[in-house]
């Protein structure tokens, strides 16, 4: 069968030119995912741009899985030159605005941190799992855990930021509220090193049934350096991570004691996010090349045991976003036969 799926339109125009090289990556990984290796061609139909693709017949659960994609606005199979629409229930488990409400400076796009998180839970076992736990280890005001969240994983984020994380927490806790979902808030110490940690766990569901029957997802937040990320992961490890890194100078990573390198920081931190991602994980980093070179973050990622995947749509992401930052992204993989050695 052959399927085309239209692409949004991004408002932003600098953006809008990498959109189709980013789509193409995370609905090539999906499908590579579901096993089904095929060809993906741009195709440009009533004046919006279309990814195509032949292959079986999918089921409507492989469907639903894909219209979790990022930038898919319509799903179709086409027959000659006509299209006819499949009817794909959401595949949302909150509200799809969650990620969007909440503005700020500096705020990564929410489609661009779909697309890291689906391509990323791509290469994991599972992909399409419910059961997915997501970290983001610098998390700013939380976009990368609502992302998440929506599509129904558990979600920890992780901030220096103590005044950025209040303001992740207040907001989901308004949004639970305005949307009268079924929730409890606890907050609770975590000792690490010496020192303790306060940890906000949100407990919710996406209906009153499912939450007094116990069918409860989770999300925490906590304010502290990304260094003490495993206090937080001593009975469940991550299955995927997804983390933009610092753009610039004005944005410096800090230790707990002073102002470091790029460089510095990507060396401290990434053996510390290897040990709570469980072996089979993924992670995604995105980052400004002209702060923070491809090849430095590519040989890093490897001196520290991960994988880079060999396919070719994962390579040529880089793209534009404004004038002081190129942006790339780069995938990897914590192999298990490495966890074994």
């Amino acid at each position: 069968m052959v399927y085309s799926f239209a692409l949004f339109k991004h408002a932003n125009i600098r953006y809008r030119e990498a959109v189709c090289r980013l789509a193409r990556c995370e609905l090539a990984a999906m499908l590579q995912s579901l096993s089904i290796h095929t060809d993906l061609s741009e195709e440009m139909m009533g004046g919006s741009l279309f990814l195509t693709f032949e292959c079986r017949e999918l089921t409507p659960s492989e469907l639903q899985y894909l219209s979790r994609h990022s930038s898919v606005v319509l799903m179709a199979e086409k027959q000659k030159d006509l299209l006819r629409p499949l009817p794909v229930s959401p595949a949302f488990y909150l509200p799809e605005d969650l990620p969007e409400v909440l503005k700020y400076k500096g705020k990564t796009s929410t489609s661009f941190t779909r697309m890291m998180i689906n391509t990323a839970a791509s290469l994991t076992p599972c992909p399409s799992s419910p059961e997915l736990l997501f970290f983001d280890p610098i998390c700013g005001k939380g976009t990368g855990c609502f992302c998440a969240v929506t599509v129904g994983m558990d979600a920890i984020g992780l901030d220096i930021d103590r005044k950025a994380v209040a303001e992740a927490a207040g907001y989901f806790d308004r949004y639970l509220q305005y949307h009268k979902l079924k929730h409890k808030a606890v907050t609770r110490s975590e000792t690490y090193k010496g020192h303790s940690l306060a940890v906000t766990e949100y407990q919710f569901s996406d209906t009153r049934e499912h939450y007094l029957n116990g069918l409860i997802n989770k999300l925490l937040l906590c304010a502290s350096d990304t260094s003490d990320s495993p206090a937080l992961f001593r009975r469940r490890k991550a299955d995927l991570i997804a983390a933009d890194l610092p753009y610039g100078i004005q944005h410096a990573p800090l230790s707990p004691q002073r102002a470091e390198t790029l460089h510095h920081f990507l060396h401290r931190v990434l053996p510390v996010w290897k040990k709570v991602l469980k072996p089979g994980g993924a992670i995604a980093l995105s980052f400004n090349t002209l702060t923070l070179p491809s090849d430095l973050v590519h040989d890093t990622l490897l001196q520290n045991g991960f994988v880079i995947p060999e396919e070719s749509f994962f390579s040529g992401l880089q793209h534009e976003v404004e004038q002081a930052v190129v942006r790339n992204v780069i995938f990897a993989l914590y192999p298990e036969e490495e966890s074994e050695q």
